[in-house]
């Protein structure tokens, strides 16, 4: 059956009418149907796969996979042969190609690197038309026909906030429709991550969009904006993503925008990994993905416990097949049903493993503390807009703060160190020492503010 964006379209909007046992068949012939494609057309999962079953349903018989392997292996990892990693780089090394198809075939896109190795990935037509057509299934979902409605009375207009110095996933995708053209990409427009703020305000004042799509922290400096009355629009939907989120910061942005707030947490090898609900929680696309929440050794997580780290299986990618790759983060997988009603696996994700500091503890051993340590204790703080510890030496933390506009800096600062000093001294790390820093957070290149930065990240 050839896959067109309008079956595609069709198969994910039947795949939630379907029963969890459909939906489950669906996606072992899904991985079956990849796994062999892999074996078939890629070297390196040719020598993996080797000894496995003739057909593989179930994604634990697969061996582990993540970014330096792959990338390792980049030559012997792609399904095509021409695709070769002198060939990707030099394509990514040339801003003017940022969209354009490679091999006049795929897209490019590259990570930025802030977790570790920089990442270089080709993406098929096949995986862009299914992460488009499950995107709108969710889109769906959140607003139902009257929020559809009251969007095309808005004008429909997307305003989509991505770095645009590079061919991160956001602003390649982006510049492929509208290089292509069509209906859909009169309706879409980037606005970059990397203007002034100022700038940024006054270029969505006068787009006025009806949706509102980009980094978690471009957007909760844009809510800040919107609350002093300098930014006034009014979209019916806003989608934060990139980066985790508090559910008082998605409160904050309702309340502000008078807006729909529903955040995703996915990642440029599976960019329609999971949509957000009502409730919080992260629903997995699980006719087109799998997700498994594991320990350090690779055994699956209880559901309710906060995993080691996470394994996806990307099962549209036939180019560079992500099969039980290590993304790195932190997740829990909801025990019981989510009260939003959909029946999907739903989790939450505490962040990436990578993250954790970890300091020495003065009385031997050492002493780690998860992102969402610091998280909730900010998202607690009045006066901080944004936030970014670094640790600098062992036992030192610099704190890098924006502060809401009118609020005094050396009170926003004393209350910081103050919460951070208390947060230290529970875990019994009296030992260390807190900076104040002058200059902003800093942004990666791929436009995220990655708010903790580990020694020697």
């Amino acid at each position: 059956m050839s896959e067109s964006m309008a079956w595609l379209t069709r198969d994910v909007r039947k795949a939630r009418k379907q029963g969890a046992a459909d939906v489950a068949r669906r996606r072992g012939d899904r991985l079956a149907d990849l796994v062999a494609c892999a074996r078939s057309a890629s070297p390196y999962y040719r020598e993996l796969y080797r000894g496995l079953p003739e057909r593989v349903e179930d994604p634990t018989l697969l061996p582990v996979t993540d970014k330096k392997r792959l990338m390792d292996r980049f030559d012997d990892w792609a399904t095509d042969r021409d695709i070769t990693f002198d060939k990707v780089r030099a394509f990514t090394d040339d801003p003017d190609l940022i969209g354009r198809r490679f091999l006049g075939r795929y897209l490019v896109a590259t990570t930025s690197g802030t977790s570790g190795r920089r990442g270089l990935f080709v993406l098929d037509d096949r995986y862009m038309n299914v992460s488009s057509a499950v995107s709108s299934r969710a889109l769906a979902s959140w607003l139902g026909p009257l929020g559809i409605g009251r969007a095309v009375l808005h004008g429909g207009r997307f305003a989509q906030l991505v770095a645009t110095e590079g061919h991160y996933v956001g602003f390649a995708g982006y510049s492929r429709m509208t290089q292509e053209g069509g209906g859909r990409s009169k309706l879409l427009r980037a606005f970059s991550v990397h203007e002034p703020l100022a700038h940024l305000v006054t270029q969505l004042n006068a787009y006025r969009p009806a949706f509102v799509i980009g980094y978690a922290s471009t957007i909760m400096l844009l809510t800040a904006e919107q609350e002093a009355g300098r930014l006034h629009i009014d979209p019916v939907l806003i989608e934060p993503a990139g980066e985790t989120m508090s559910d008082s910061d998605t409160e904050r942005i309702a309340k502000a925008f008078g807006a729909k707030v529903r955040t995703m947490y996915s990642a440029t090898e599976c960019t329609y990994l999971s949509h957000g609900c009502a409730e919080g929680w992260y629903h997995v696309n699980d006719d087109w993905a799998v997700l498994e929440p594991v320990d350090e050794d690779y055994g699956p997580t209880p559901p309710g416990e906060f995993s080691h780290t996470v394994l996806i299986s990307n099962l549209a990618n036939r180019v560079q097949p992500f099969l039980r790759y290590d993304l790195g983060d932190s997740v829990m997988l909801r025990p019981d049903p989510c009260p939003c009603g959909t029946s999907s696996p739903a989790i939450r994700v505490q962040g990436r493993a990578g993250d954790i500091l970890t300091f020495p503890s003065g009385r031997g051993g050492d002493v780690r503390l998860t992102p969402l340590a610091f998280s909730s204790l900010f998202d607690r703080m009045p006066g901080v807009e944004l936030f970014q510890i670094e640790q600098t030496a062992p036992a030192t933390l610099r704190v890098r703060m924006v502060r809401a506009p009118g609020s005094d800096a050396d009170h926003v600062w004393r209350k910081a160190h103050d919460g951070l000093t208390h947060l230290l001294a529970d875990n019994k790390l009296d030992n260390v020492t807190v900076e104040r820093a002058e200059e902003p957070p800093r942004q990666a290149s791929g436009g995220k503010y990655r708010t903790i930065i580990p020694l020697a990240a």
